[in-house]
């Protein structure tokens, strides 16, 4: 069989299990399987498909017909343009999440936008719930001399974190514990929190892939802010509190996070998308 007629069985195939991407999806598990670019592919279109590799994507096909994310199949994803290691004990990084570094970005570009407090010279980051690490790794090396922590309550995440920091070259400070609990020791003080935490409400329906992915890292109780109140009671009780939060929640979530922000002494700052900034 051809090139092309593997394509266009590959792409039926998904189609017919209601994956809205079936094209798409098929050409990336075949450049995978073939080790070659898309324009490779669409120009060898008559070129002949080895029976073994045959088989190696027909399993791979299976797999996304049951709605696998085609990142556990593929074992990497992309995330603001890089490629990182992800498997079935993280979350795959979402591209609404990029806006959260854009945003921290932002503050360090042009802090007055937001407070009129100086900002130390080298920064403290910290991100809480990291999963595969992709945001604090991502900030590291977006923001010049940043120092960066991550969190996790599962030992697993911090493996692919782990995993990530080293094909990054990036020195990144791996704590395991509840939420902020890890760093109330370190002698260096957080300047922001990154926190992408899980949020969906506990009953709420979520898509075929995302039932493949951890529970732990895709609901949040009730009302899906759980771990939201938990981490910003933490803050609470600090002396030193960083001067940034930002958040990822659900739109109808909002004003809820920003009331329970506001506990600690945060104030709402800035909305975009996903994303809130609270500044302290």
């Amino acid at each position: 069989m051809t090139i092309d007629g593997i394509l266009a069985e590959a792409t039926a195939s998904l189609e017919s299990a209601g994956i809205g991407t079936a094209r798409l999806d098929a050409l990336v598990l075949l450049q995978d399987e073939l080790k070659k670019d898309k324009a490779w592919i669409l120009t060898h279109s008559d070129h002949p498909f080895h029976s073994k590799s045959l088989e190696k994507l027909h399993q791979k096909i299976e797999r996304r017909i049951s709605h696998e994310p085609l990142s556990y199949i593929r074992k990497k994803t992309e995330f603001f343009g890089r490629e990182f290691i992800v498997d079935k004990r993280v979350l795959e990084p979402r591209p609404e999440s990029e806006t959260m570094i854009e945003l921290t970005k932002d503050i360090f570009s042009r802090p007055h936008r937001f407070t009129t407090q100086r900002l130390p010279h080298a920064p403290h980051i910290a991100d809480i719930g990291t999963g595969s690490g992709a945001l604090a790794i991502t900030a590291a090396l977006e923001i010049p001399r940043v120092r960066v922590s991550a969190t996790d309550i599962d030992k697993d995440c911090l493996k692919v974190a782990e995993r990530n920091a080293r094909k990054h070259k990036i020195d990144l400070s791996l704590h395991h514990g509840d939420l902020l609990r890890p760093l109330f020791t370190t002698h260096h003080p957080l300047t922001t929190i990154l926190a992408n935490l899980p949020y969906v409400p506990a009953r709420y329906e979520v898509n075929h892939a995302a039932r493949h992915e951890p529970a732990l890292a895709i609901f949040g109780g009730g009302d899906g802010l759980e771990l939201y109140r938990r981490m910003f009671t933490q803050l609470a009780e600090r002396t030193e509190k960083p001067l940034f939060v930002l958040t990822e929640s659900l739109p109808f979530q909002h004003q809820n996070l920003a009331d329970i922000a506001s506990i600690a002494g945060y104030k709402h700052k800035t909305t975009q998308d996903f994303i809130q900034v609270f500044v302290y």
